[in-house]
């Protein structure tokens, strides 16, 4: 079922007798649905509003996330949460979509200086399982007009309503990117710099530590944009700051900072590579010693350790993987892999009931990617 507008979404739903697979471009099939019916919002597309002045853009759910960000770039704008691409990583082809950017909450290293996607919905309208057109939030900044559900549908995953338009806040592209390197770094001592980075008052916009970079060395990496003459002060406080653990080199050819950071933002290093694919959620001073515990994983560390992508090796068990976390409070999803444990980590007694509740408010029927997130 490949629906072209907003009523024939709502028509579809409303015929459903079966649960539907909620879908975008198909780029990204975290988790396991019981549906097999499969509805996609792919050809619902276009740009249906574009503000340059006002920085907002709204788009119906379908539209190809390379169409947003050139018609940003013609205006010197861009989508500043840095969504990635899962198709290297998961091995799947498609279109990655607007719509399913938004309600995978899919947020890229700029993260932990601007916000995650859902910080940049303004506004969303969507077909919930009873068939009901819902409108939240609007197009403008200053309208807040519903502001919690519109937070609401941001990484529900189409289990509470299938998004058909979202309207989103964008931002002014940087003058200058420069990047802070060092190799050879531990993964204790890189994340005590990256969280020094992140403590600092030099506005950092990314900051990741790769156990293999590019050439196979360890590899630590800290992002400063804006304008030329304060990227250039501003590494230069940064590397003073640094300079008790380690000799850090400033990059600032763009082709070369934007290759590094969208080699991070990807996944890079695990693609076409054997073994699951984690993410994994921590306080970033607990990420070393989560990792240490996990023998013979291969790590990549976003938002200052934050983040931990995490390659597992063979026979290593979910159960192993969410008892590291478990213990330091974090959570685990299974982006790429096998196994009965559920890919979503299970949620807390409270948070399950509170989800159950959601769902049959918004899902009463139980058509909408039924199982998927727990």
């Amino acid at each position: 079922m490949t629906p072209q507008t907003e009523t024939e979404l709502a028509e579809m739903i409303r015929a459903a007798r079966a649960p539907l697979n909620i879908q975008g471009g198909g780029t990204r099939p975290v988790g396991q649905t019981v549906a097999t019916d499969v509805l996609s919002t792919s050809a619902m597309t276009g740009i249906t509003l574009y503000e340059p002045g006002a920085l907002t853009l709204a788009a119906k759910a379908g539209t190809p996330l390379a169409e947003i960000k050139a018609a940003l770039a013609s205006e010197g704008q861009r989508l500043a949460f840095e969504p990635m691409d899962h198709r290297g990583l998961l091995a799947t082809t498609g279109t990655p979509t607007i719509g399913g950017v938004m309600a995978a909450n899919v947020s890229g290293p700029r993260r932990v200086a601007v916000g995650a996607a859902r910080d940049f919905l303004l506004g969303v309208r969507f077909v919930d399982g009873q068939a009901r057109v819902l409108k939240n939030g609007g197009r403008v900044m200053k309208n807040v007009t519903g502001y919690d559900l519109v937070k609401l549908m941001a990484g529900s995953h189409g289990t509470l309503g299938v998004l058909s338009e979202v309207s989103l806040k964008v931002l002014p592209k940087s003058e200058m990117t420069g990047v802070l390197l060092c190799e050879g770094l531990s993964d204790e001592i890189a994340v005590c710099a990256l969280c020094r980075a992140l403590g600092s008052p030099f506005e950092v916009t990314g900051v990741a530590h790769l156990q293999k970079g590019m050439d196979g060395a360890p590899v630590t990496m800290i992002r400063l944009e804006g304008f030329e003459t304060s990227v250039a002060y501003r590494a230069r406080e940064m590397q003073a700051l640094l300079s008790d653990l380690g000799d850090f080199t400033v990059e600032t050819d763009q082709a070369r900072t934007d290759a590094g950071w969208n080699y991070v933002r990807d996944v890079a290093p695990f693609h076409d590579r054997a073994g699951d694919v984690w993410r994994l959620s921590v306080k970033p001073t607990d990420a070393p010693g989560v990792v240490a515990q996990l023998d013979g994983a291969q790590a990549i560390y976003d938002w200052g350790g934050g983040l931990i992508w995490l390659l597992s090796p063979a026979g290593m068990t979910a159960e192993t993987i969410r008892r590291a976390v478990d213990q330091v409070g974090g959570h685990a999803t299974r982006l790429r892999g096998t196994g009965d444990a559920p890919a979503f980590h299970p949620a807390p007694p409270a948070v399950a009931a509170l989800e159950a509740g959601l769902r049959q408010k918004f899902d009463p029927r139980g058509i909408l990617n039924p199982g998927l997130m727990g």
